[in-house]
């Protein structure tokens, strides 16, 4: 994503709003924040006691694009791709960005067409809607190539 000039936020799916129909996606780019950023002294970091600082922010609101690299079940590489919306919302404040992004299909339809794929942990988030770019990456390199929508 970073490379196609959209910003680069390496992500995965930590939390689900069942109610406004939206996904919480973390960590974060300084490039792609909306607002000043958070610096925050963690005591407790991805459930290890500790010391340390990191950063919160929350992706600039408007569409985004995730992106995800994961293999077939015959071990090829495949693209995995989806649009969204980045929207306002209170977000955890654990030392991680979380960004509530909403789908038109919903959250729980997104989250099952997403998990069908056998997504990898960690995806790319990048802001604005570039799927006709990703569409012909995937071309380019003949890899797999799937949208959720």
């Amino acid at each position: 994503m970073g490379r196609i000039g959209v910003g680069e936020q390496k992500g995965y799916g930590d939390g689900f709003d069942a109610e406004r129909e939206e996904f919480a996606d973390g960590p974060f780019h300084l490039g792609i924040a909306e607002g000043k950023p958070i610096l925050r002294g963690l005591g407790l970091y991805h459930g290890k006691r500790g010391y340390g600082v990191s950063v919160e922010a929350h992706v600039k609101l408007g569409p985004v694009t995730l992106l995800a690299l994961t293999q077939t079940a015959d071990g090829l590489l495949k693209l995995l791709a989806s649009e969204g919306q980045s929207t306002p919302g209170a977000t955890l404040q654990i030392g991680n960005t979380n960004s509530r992004i909403k789908f038109k299909c919903g959250m729980t339809n997104f989250v099952n067409r997403w998990c069908s794929e056998g997504p990898t942990h960690h995806c790319a988030l990048g802001v604005g809607h570039v799927l006709p770019v990703v569409r012909r990456i995937a071309s380019l390199l003949k890899l797999p190539y799937v949208e959720v929508e």
